[in-house]
């Protein structure tokens, strides 16, 4: 969650790391991702494109595996290139759950597919090595540069993809259950400031917008929750994130150590952020802020110090940044814009051919969890939401000045804004076209899978994430999709 990296939200959590990297950097404190989920915002940052051009719809439809993003064009242009850990920007991956929980969005159906988020405590006092992938990855990119990259001539590329702090699968739900315990030890739980925790203001279950109710449903949150149980799943959830602090802290040292570090730029950011019981929901898969909102830091030569950009932006303007960064001619076609000018204080006009960056920021979902395709424009103070064909669902506006909790939806209130911002978002998107090819994908997809199984569809569906459900009235579900197809 990126408002955790400067104030009022780095004062639940000690994110040492972070706050090196403000002090000796530039934060972004409107950093967006473009589509809050795993496969389809990472396709966005190594694309430089807009979700709805690469057809990026859900953690199974990324990138083309011979997709060329930056990293390839700067091998290219004489640069070593290395990739660490988590990268899942490719199509084919994740579990058929996922995928046929997007597909069967538009079906008439309410059944959860997760586990209800719970917390546990591993370890001891001293435990710090917690989430054991993620530190050998660390530890791999912390020794390619102590005895490799410290002896190159060239420049070098190093990209670390760490898992944390996403919550870990659930086993007490059952195998096909997904991630839904935030776990850590006591080492990173005394590093969080339980006094500091905000308990989030929630809406009751009927006054929910649709959307929101499908969500919460979904991801199994509609029970009852104490007060305790919510401040321990979110005190867990920054746990975490101080951990993964940790980590970006490896990396530091060992070009501090290596002499590397007055001499090599540092990007940190995430593909989405954590919802941690916010709108009663957890995980991503929403434009609200915890999910949306993602950190931005950098620093190294040339980037100012102690600098906060307040200016919207978001993972597409990863891709020209790196290449300006590279001095490798921008490609045209992006649907980014380098910070370069933000960072440096440059002139828009010197930077970019293409003229000054838009005002505003565009993110979409199209995955699980969520039963309508959803558009997000994000400009000044406004956050406009609109789903599917923009008229049979409700949008959302917010003011996040007056209303940063995101708890008041004012679209009534201010007809003509949302007039006004919807004509903006399509302009970039034509969106109801969009979901409508979302939504024949989903069938067609659904369909093409549902014939490959042949006799054994009715066992395999019914034991997939959300079988605790199906199970109890198998019949009634198959035939929702049927009425569906």
């Amino acid at each position: 969650d990126g408002r955790l990296t400067f104030f009022p939200g780095n004062q639940t959590v000690n994110l040492p790391s972070i706050n090196f990297m403000k002090r000796h950097g530039t934060i972004f404190l409107n950093a967006y991702t473009n589509s809050p989920i795993c496969c389809p915002s990472r396709a966005a940052m190594w694309s430089g494109l807009f979700t709805h051009l690469t057809e990026s719809w859900n953690n199974f439809k990324g990138l083309d595996p011979d997709y060329v993003t930056w990293m390839d064009l700067m091998e290219k242009h004489g640069y070593h290139a290395q990739k660490f850990g988590k990268l899942d920007f490719t199509s084919g991956h994740h579990s058929l759950s996922n995928r046929v929980e997007a597909w069967t969005r538009d079906v008439n159906f309410l059944l959860r597919q997760e586990g209800r988020p719970m917390v546990k405590l591993t370890g001891h006092r001293k435990q710090f090595r917690v989430m054991e992938t993620d530190w050998r990855n660390t530890d791999k990119a912390v020794n390619w540069i102590k005895e490799e990259a410290v002896n190159f001539t060239q420049p070098f590329v190093l990209y670390l993809g760490l898992n944390l702090p996403h919550p870990y699968p659930s086993p007490y739900a059952g195998e096909n259950f997904g991630s839904s315990t935030f776990l850590t030890s006591p080492y990173w739980l005394e590093k969080v400031n339980y006094e500091a925790i905000k308990i989030p203001k929630w809406s009751s279950l009927s006054e929910m917008h649709p959307v929101d109710y499908y969500s919460s449903y979904t991801k199994n949150c509609t029970g009852e929750f104490s007060k305790e149980e919510v401040r321990n799943i979110r005190a867990f959830y920054y746990a975490m994130c101080a951990e993964t602090d940790a980590m970006l802290g490896e990396i530091i040292s060992a070009l501090q150590d290596t002499g590397l570090l007055g001499k090599t730029i540092i990007i940190f950011t995430a593909d989405h952020g954590e919802l941690a019981m916010e709108h009663r929901q957890f995980y991503k898969m929403s434009m609200y802020e915890g999910s949306s909102h993602v950190p931005l830091l950098v620093m190294g030569p040339g980037v100012r110090e102690q600098q906060q950009i307040p200016n919207v932006v978001s993972l597409v303007d990863i891709y020209p940044t790196m290449l300006d960064i590279a001095r490798i001619p921008v490609p045209q076609n992006l649907s980014g814009y380098s910070l370069i000018p933000l960072l440096c204080e440059k002139a828009e006009s010197e930077a970019s051919p293409r003229g000054p960056r838009p005002s505003w920021v565009l993110s979409e979902f199209h995955g699980c969890n969520v039963n309508s395709s959803v558009y997000m424009l994000r400009t000044g103070k406004w956050k406009y939401i609109t789903y599917s064909d923009g008229s049979s669902v409700p949008p959302q506006l917010f003011d996040l000045t007056a209303d940063p909790d995101e708890l008041t939806n004012v679209a009534i209130k201010f007809p003509v804004t949302v007039q006004s911002l919807d004509k903006i978002l399509r302009s970039i998107v034509n969106y109801p076209e969009v979901s409508s090819s979302v939504q024949e994908y989903n069938k067609q997809q659904f369909i093409s899978w549902k014939q490959s199984l042949g006799h054994n569809y009715s066992s395999v569906i019914a034991n997939l994430r959300w079988h605790q459900d199906w199970l109890k009235d198998q019949k009634k579900y198959e035939n929702a999709i049927d009425k569906w197809l």
